[in-house]
C-alpha cells in the first residue's frame, strides 16, 4: 500500500543506499498507474515536502531544512547531482572494459597465466596435450584512491541560493572526480605497455597508426589515448578528413578514426606517445561505495566542512591488449 507521506526518515538509512533503503519501505511498483508511476522513492519524498530541485522555479537550499525528516533528504540529493556530473564527464566507458564493487579497500584482481596460448589455439591432434590456460588470483593487491573534496562553506551562506544553481556547482565537483579517475586509469595502462615499431619519420604517420592496429591484433583496437595536442596532428591526416567521420564529430563531439577506433585525450600522455587498446578487454575499473557523503554532517550541519568522495582503482586484465607506439620529439 503507497504510504510515502508517513514514512519516518532517519539518518540510519544512509547505512547503505538510502534510495534502496527507501523503496523497501515505499516499493515504486505500488504506484503502477498512478500519477506518481515513474516517480522512485526519493522523488516521492522530495514531492511530500514539495522541493523543487531543478528549473527556474526550483527551491532554496534552505527547503530541506524545513524539518528534520526533509533534512534527511539532503544527503541524497547532494549524491545524486555528484552522480551526474561524473557520469555527464565520464570517458571512463572508453577504455574499461568491467566494473567490479567491492567492500573493501584492497583488492585482489585475476591474473591470466600462459599469456599468448589464448590468443592463438593450435591443432589438437588425438592423444595431444591441449593448451592449458592459468586463470589465479594476482599476487598483487590493488590500492584504491581516494578522489574527492572537501565543501568549507557555511549555512548562512548558502541558504537563500536556488537548488537549480547548486545543482550546476555539485556537477563540476562531480565532473572533477571523473576527470582524475580517468587519469588514474590510463597511468594503469602506461604501465609497461608492448611497444610498436614505427617508421623512422618525424611527424605522425596514418602508416603509424596502421602499424599500431596491426600489433594489436588479435585483439580489436578501438580506443587511442593521446596527448591533447597530438589528437589535434592526428585528426590533421588527411585519412581523417572523410565526410562521415566529419559529421559524427559535428554531431557528437567523439572522434572515430577511419579503421572505427575512438580518438580520446588525456593529459596524462606524452606528445611522444600514442596508446591503443582494446578496451573490450584491457582494464578492469574497481570501486567500493560509489559516491561517498559524509551524511550526519551534511543533515547536522549544513555542509559545513563535508567531504565528498569516491574509492576507485584500475588494474590490467590482458596486458596484451595495449600497445604503445612512441614517436620522435
Amino acid at each position: 500500500m503507497a504510504n510515502y507521506e508517513s514514512i519516518n526518515l532517519e539518518k540510519g538509512m544512509y547505512v547503505g543506499d538510502f534510495t534502496t533503503a527507501l523503496e523497501k519501505i515505499d516499493p515504486s511498483i505500488n504506484y503502477h498507474e498512478t500519477p506518481l508511476e515513474g516517480m522512485d522513492a526519493f522523488e516521492r519524498q522530495l514531492k511530500r515536502f514539495d522541493i523543487r530541485v531543478s528549473g527556474s522555479g526550483s527551491d532554496r537550499i534552505e527547503k530541506f531544512f524545513q524539518s528534520s525528516d526533509s533534512a534527511v533528504l539532503f544527503p541524497e540529493y547532494v549524491s545524486r547531482a555528484v552522480k551526474q556530473g561524473m557520469k555527464d564527464a565520464d570517458m571512463l566507458d572508453n577504455i574499461v572494459a568491467t566494473t567490479t564493487q567491492i567492500e573493501a579497500p584492497d583488492y585482489r584482481p585475476l591474473n591470466v597465466e600462459n599469456e599468448g596460448v589464448y590468443e592463438f589455439y593450435p591443432e589438437v591432434y588425438e592423444s595431444g596435450q591441449i593448451p592449458e590456460i592459468t586463470i589465479r588470483n594476482s599476487s598483487n593487491l590493488v590500492s584504491l584512491k581516494k578522489r574527492g573534496c572537501l565543501i568549507s562553506t557555511t549555512y548562512e551562506a548558502l541558504r537563500f541560493h536556488r537548488l537549480d544553481l547548486f545543482t550546476v556547482v555539485l556537477k563540476q565537483l562531480g565532473a572533477q572526480i571523473a576527470r582524475e579517475q580517468f587519469d588514474d586509469a590510463v597511468e594503469v595502462l602506461l604501465n609497461s605497455p608492448r611497444s610498436v615499431d614505427r617508421d623512422d619519420i618525424e611527424n605522425i604517420s596514418y602508416n603509424d597508426l596502421l602499424k599500431l592496429w596491426t600489433a594489436v591484433w588479435p585483439y580489436k583496437l578501438n580506443t587511442l589515448i593521446v596527448a591533447p595536442n597530438k589528437m589535434i596532428e592526428i585528426m590533421r591526416l588527411k585519412q581523417f578528413r572523410d565526410s562521415s567521420g566529419g559529421l559524427n564529430f559535428h554531431a557528437s563531439g567523439n572522434i572515430i578514426t577511419p579503421f572505427g577506433a575512438t580518438l580520446v585525450p588525456s593529459a596524462k600522455m606524452s606528445e611522444d606517445e600514442v596508446l591503443g587498446i582494446d578496451s573490450n578487454c584491457a582494464l578492469e575499473m574497481i570501486t567500493a561505495g560509489g559516491v561517498l557523503l559524509e551524511s550526519n554532517k551534511l543533515i547536522d550541519r549544513q555542509l559545513e566542512n563535508a567531504t565528498i568522495s569516491s574509492l576507485t582503482g584500475f588494474t590490467h586484465i590482458f596486458p596484451a591488449a595495449c600497445h604503445m607506439l612512441t614517436l620522435p620529439l
